[in-house]
């Protein structure tokens, strides 16, 4: 059973009498384990595809699937609850919790979920180089700085589906094969399913699958 699935999606958008197909009919999947990259142009869909896939906007048609249930048509209650249970994001923005240092960014999970706090934290943020910000907050952060903080925070609710929307493109290019070797391990190791849209080409060497995205239409490279 696929760790997430999209079955015959669309999303369809309204622009006066026009009607824009930002998603052609799109199915795809991603087994526990694969790194999947997903590559294409600015306005080719590749956004529109993560934030369904993640339950962030609902589809046109079609189902999105986790663990083989029907995660698209729940209520939003339900959507959100899986969405923490099952679904770490790694946006361009960060995401971060402004008043919160980027050590209770992960406590603030720790509270969600009624657990103790477990070293997890600490060894991500020595594993992102970014120890040395534990007790600093997202505006004392640079850039590149703020999205490590992200990833780390991302990763520290060990869930089983990661989503990235250009993971490092605030990162220089060292940092850049840092973090993307950090996700290639964390899928493998711990049997995630992780799918990131890149512009950065020189990131795919690291996946198990590449798919481009054009006017909406997602196809396998080379596939």
């Amino acid at each position: 059973m696929s760790a997430i699935e999209m079955k015959s999606v669309t999303k369809s958008f309204k622009d006066g009498d026009e009607t824009i197909e930002a998603l052609k009919p799109t199915n795809f999947s991603a087994e526990k384990g694969e790194l999947i990259a997903v590559i294409g142009p600015s306005g080719s869909g590749k956004s529109t595809f993560l934030t369904i896939l993640g339950g962030l906007q609902a589809p046109t048609d079609g189902e999105v699937l986790i663990d083989g249930q029907d995660f698209s048509q729940k209520k939003e209650k339900s959507r959100a609850k899986l969405r923490f249970d099952k679904i770490g994001f790694i946006l361009q923005s960060s995401n971060l919790v402004p008043f919160l240092t980027v050590k209770q960014q992960m406590q603030l999970v720790d509270r969600v979920l009624k657990r103790k706090s477990s070293s997890t934290g600490d060894n991500l943020l020595e594993q992102l180089g970014i120890q040395q910000l534990a007790n600093k907050y997202p505006d004392e952060l640079s850039g590149g700085e703020r999205q490590r903080a992200a990833i780390a925070r991302a990763l520290y609710n060990e869930p089983t589906i990661i989503l990235a929307d250009e993971p490092t493109a605030s990162l220089d290019t060292e940092k850049a094969f840092e973090v993307v070797s950090l996700l290639a391990k964390e899928a493998k190791e711990k049997e995630k399913a992780i799918i990131m849209v890149t512009h950065d080409l020189r990131l795919v060497d690291y996946c198990d699958k590449v798919y481009t995205m054009n006017d909406g239409i997602l196809k396998l490279k080379n596939g």
